[in-house]
């Protein structure tokens, strides 16, 4: 296995849509795999393909709960399904996100409480995950980024404005700029 390098906000890769998993392969296991090895030394609770350049919809993802449960898996073309906004003020802690791909910032954003997540896994078996709370979070981050679509796109004001004075003073939102896990000082 091998730890891959992470891109970072203004990759072209980031910031488009993710053609569909069409073989199921060794290369594309061995892919996966370095996406877990890569996830987990970040450290991250999930990591899409498009994050380590590859223009393909899967992702995977890892969590443990306040009760210690794991929750751990790869999803191949995912069809997403949530619940209606929460109404009312953002709670700058608890809605904070973060991502590997802006890494070392955080940002309060507002998501579906539940979502409901459809695919295979890599021996083409349905993945059918009904999650609420984190792992919803989680869920909508991840299939976000197989629409070119990063959480800070999504941020409302004033967050918005200081993500991007952040992006800005990293030298970020330009082609090319990644980090690998394990040799950078960055976090996401």
């Amino acid at each position: 296995m091998a730890i891959l390098e992470i891109c970072v906000t203004g990759d072209p890769v980031l910031h488009s849509i993710a053609r569909p998993v069409t073989v199921v392969d060794d290369e594309l296991r061995q892919l996966v795999a370095d996406m877990y090895e890569t996830m987990d030394l970040a450290p991250g609770v999930g990591l899409a393909a498009p994050q380590v350049g590859v223009p393909l919809r899967l992702f995977v993802y890892s969590y443990e709960d306040d009760e210690g449960a794991p929750w751990r898996g790869v999803v191949l073309n995912p069809i997403l399904w949530i619940s209606p906004l929460p109404i009312g003020e953002i709670d700058e802690e608890a809605e904070a996100e973060g991502c590997l791909s802006v890494p070392g910032e955080r940002h309060p954003l507002r998501r579906a409480e539940a979502a409901m997540l459809t695919g295979t896994d890599l021996e083409g078996d349905a993945v059918e995950l009904k999650v609420v709370g984190w792992r919803a979070r989680i869920l909508q981050h991840e299939f976000d980024h197989l629409n070119g679509v990063l959480y800070v796109d999504r941020l409302e004001l004033p967050y918005s404005r200081r993500a991007a004075k952040a992006i800005r003073k990293s030298g970020w939102g330009v082609p090319g700029i990644s980090w690998l896990p394990g040799r950078d000082d960055l976090e996401g």
